[in-house]
């Protein structure tokens, strides 16, 4: 059985239950002593005893509370001085509690603290992390990542997070925010736009800092891989290509490679070749190797049918949401035959038809002629093209002898010749000469150049004033060169002072009485008549309709009053008026 002394008193298992017991029914008084982690073996924490109670002073029967307290402290009961037996660590043991019983007096509760010092860094779970964002992350999005943790507390715990190295062009940030356990937790946001083809690896170097002067630290590294999405199309490394293969090729002859590469990885960026059969080569005389991009010949090839290919190309990738690009590959047939030249006209009219203005000017376009020989002998500059007829209003300007152009060499009067008749012949330079000839009916189109015209200028017409409204007057009667709506025609009346007398129809030009004339008002009224033409714009011109109105006994005579008075002298003479 353990025994306790008190001084040279020693005191049995026995006796110390007995002491128990007395403790528990005497008096206490608690002594809160502190001290700092980490100092030196033999630091002093303090006394036992107070100095202000003489009746609780040594020796003491030390009760420890915890088995630590006789392995980390050392206690004189002789003195009641406490000191370290080790350096203390808060971390393992934040307190340390004894109960001192004195010979007299009332009982001591000591409770040791042990005070919180900045000698724990902050320290990630893990010292890497790897991550992956997808590069169509939107920005300000989060990752959790694992906080650090440290042992020590408040100021001295994480105050907050720092990248320290790795963030090229600001890509990142951080944010944290501290729960109720105590623990800064930690978020990384994206603070840009991911692009993998730019940067596809990041390795962040994340620091923990805690609240000490100066601050201990802790690291972790973040390494981060973009994850490629399909966000790059193929790319062609010409935007067109040409070859030219001759016509009498077999079919399988390579005619050239192209080639496009795509930015993405893995099966973003594995291409497949294609011809757009809907845009080009319905006919299929070509193919193309999906893998390798080699055009070869497919059919038999015929120059006189087609000398030059247009293929539309499409490389696409095996993306989930595939992407696509175009180019046009141009391939020429070079023949191996001798052929006569071939005329293609365009018009240049508005429907493509074979006409021109009478208003076009010297110089201006009317036709467009291409003179093709297929012969590969013979190129176009080799072909001499002349015009014939037209009688001389016609001429041919070409610039590169490929390409020529009629064109009016004279003004033009629909009104005098409506038509002409040309004739394009064009011929090679070949041994014997070939040529080809083609016709063209030209037909001149009408302008409104031409205003109505009277058959006279000056029309008469008599009426009698007692005429019914409605009564024919004169018929006038105009005519237009030009033809269509150029040459339909409108009457109509320049309104006179007596307008409401006649009126005239607008179609036939026949002027009658709208109401009874009177030739006591006017008896010889002038009357001007317009010819509009419906033309844009419109053109007129006008004619004078001279109407003698002849008089009739329709007017009884009146007094000028209704009733006369007049006075009389009886002496008045003989013969003198004394009334009109």
């Amino acid at each position: 059985m353990p025994s306790y002394s008190i001084g040279t008193m020693a005191v049995t298992g026995i006796h110390l239950a007995n002491l128990l017991l007395l403790v528990a029914a005497a008096a206490e008084h608690v002594r809160d002593l502190e001290i700092s982690e980490g100092m030196p073996v033999g630091s002093r924490i303090g006394f036992i005893g107070d100095g202000t109670s003489p009746d609780s002073g040594p020796p003491y029967l030390v009760v420890p509370v915890g088995a630590a307290v006789d392995t980390d402290l050392s206690i004189d009961q002789t003195t009641g001085e406490i000191k370290t037996k080790v350096s203390l660590d808060r971390e393992t043991r934040a307190s340390y509690s004894l109960v001192a019983i004195p010979m007299s007096g009332d009982n001591v509760k000591v409770v040791v603290k042990v005070l919180d010092e900045n000698d724990n860094s902050p320290t990630f779970p893990a010292s890497l992390v790897n991550i992956e964002f997808p590069e169509n992350t939107p920005r300000e999005f989060k990752r959790t990542l694992p906080p650090a943790r440290d042992l020590d507390l408040d100021i001295f715990n994480t105050q907050k997070y720092n990248i320290a190295s790795g963030n090229v062009n600001g890509t990142f940030k951080l944010s944290s925010h501290r729960e109720r356990d105590g623990v800064l937790y930690l978020d990384l946001q994206i603070n840009g736009f991911l692009d993998r083809e730019t940067c596809e690896y990041y390795s962040l170097v994340i620091e923990a800092l805690d609240g000490g002067t100066p601050p201990l630290r802790g690291e972790m590294t973040v390494n981060i891989t973009i994850q490629d999405v399909n966000d790059n199309p193929p790319v062609f490394n010409q935007s067109r290509y040409f070859a030219s293969i001759q016509e009498n090729s077999t079919v399988g002859t390579s005619i050239l490679q192209i080639l496009a590469t795509d930015l993405d990885e893995g099966d973003n960026a594995q291409i497949v070749y294609s011809i757009n059969r809907r845009q080009s080569d319905k006919d299929m005389l070509f193919r193309i190797d999906s893998s390798t991009g080699v055009i070869a010949v497919n059919k038999p090839l015929d120059f006189e049918t087609k000398e030059l290919h247009e293929l539309v190309i499409v490389a696409r990738d095996n993306g989930l949401q595939p992407l696509e690009a175009t180019t046009f590959v141009t391939i020429k047939v070079i023949d191996v035959n001798d052929n006569q030249p071939t005329i293609n006209v365009i018009f240049l009219s508005d429907d493509a038809t074979p006409k021109i203005s009478e208003s076009a000017q010297p110089g201006e376009f009317v036709a467009r002629i291409s003179v093709h020989d297929p012969d590969s002998k013979t190129e176009y500059a080799n072909v001499n093209v002349t015009l014939q007829g037209g009688d001389g209003r016609f001429g041919l300007t070409t610039r590169d002898n490929i390409v020529y152009l009629v064109i009016v060499s004279l003004p033009l009067d629909r009104e005098l010749q409506p038509n002409y008749t040309l004739n394009v012949v064009a011929t090679d330079k070949g041994t014997p000469p070939l040529h080809a000839s083609k016709m063209i009916n030209l037909l001149v189109t009408d302008v409104n150049d031409n205003s109505p015209e009277f058959e006279r200028n000056i029309y008469e017409a008599n009426v009698m004033e007692v005429s019914d409204p409605g009564t024919s007057v004169v018929q006038v009667y105009a005519i237009d060169k030009d033809e269509g709506n150029n040459s339909v025609i409108t009457y109509s009346l320049v309104e006179p002072s007596n307008a409401n007398w006649f009126q005239i129809d607008a179609r036939s030009g026949l002027i009658t009485t709208r109401a009874h004339v009177d030739c006591e008002t006017e008896p010889l009224p002038r009357l001007t008549v317009m010819a509009t033409d419906n033309g844009f714009p419109p053109l007129s011109s006008s004619a004078t309709v001279l109407v003698t109105i002849h008089d009739v006994n329709d007017n009884e005579p009146i007094f000028d009053q209704s009733f006369y008075n007049v006075s009389v002298a009886e002496n008045e003479t003989e013969g003198r008026c004394i009334l009109k």
